[in-house]
């Protein structure tokens, strides 16, 4: 059975149809990557299923559970953390007090402390940064500190948005082999991203959105090979 499942989601934003009816499922600790172009529809489906935007139409599914009954930070508490397009830092907090906000719903002190830790190896550079204000940070590590903060919630489930944008490469590969390890230790993970050769590189299966609607699917790498996917996406 999926983790998660979508079944005919639409959102709207009053007259303009942003997604429509599209469906996709994420299974226990598989990594899926959702490309598109701009405009395409993907931060509202992941806006839809962290909770942040109310659906029009359509079913959402995870664990087992009617999501849609459920308000954002109810699903947090389930185990579905989104890390949003933007990041969302808590800018005058320091990078521990932000890592902290993410264990809000959590009540096992102990635990949370060494989850604490185990972010600072995960993000070396946020373990230099720890008493520093998050929003004196570079991107990059702003992005460190969006992923640590949702991480500390431990969820069974991340949503993820754009991870790379506005970012060097150098950290682009940083930030690709950390979400490699998180999904390497069994937390599934619904990836948008518009580096698509990035995205399709790491992922088991993919979904190709455009114009709020999914066109292709399948096995990343049988994607990444697909002429009209190279033609549209890989610059070829």
């Amino acid at each position: 059975m999926s983790l998660l499942r979508v079944d005919g989601l639409g959102v709207r934003y009053g007259g303009i149809e942003a997604v429509r009816g599209i469906s996709l499922t994420v299974g226990e600790g598989e990594l899926v990557s959702l490309i598109g172009a701009n405009g395409a529809g993907k931060s509202s489906t992941l806006g839809a299923i962290g909770g942040l935007v109310t659906p029009a139409a359509g079913r959402i599914e995870y664990a087992g559970g009617n999501l849609l009954d459920l308000p954002a930070h109810a699903r947090v508490s389930r185990g579905l953390a989104l890390v949003p397009e933007g990041r969302g830092i808590f800018s005058r907090l320091t990078v521990l007090e932000n890592l902290q906000m993410g264990a809000y719903c959590r009540h096992d002190n102990r635990a949370v402390a060494d989850d604490l830790e185990r972010m600072m190896a995960l993000f070396p550079r946020l373990k230099e940064r720890r008493r520093q204000l998050a929003g004196t940070l570079s991107g990059g590590e702003q992005q460190m500190v969006a992923m640590a903060r949702a991480l500390m919630s431990r969820p069974r489930l991340l949503l993820l948005d754009e991870p790379s944008m506005g970012l060097a490469p150098i950290l682009v590969a940083q930030i690709f082999e950390i979400i490699q390890r998180i999904v390497s230790e069994g937390v599934a993970l619904l990836l948008v991203e518009q580096n698509a050769r990035q995205a399709l590189s790491i992922a088991s299966r993919a979904y190709v959105m455009e114009s709020g609607q999914i066109t292709l699917s399948g096995p990343a790498a049988e994607l990444a090979a697909d002429p009209r996917v190279r033609a549209a996406y890989l610059g070829e």
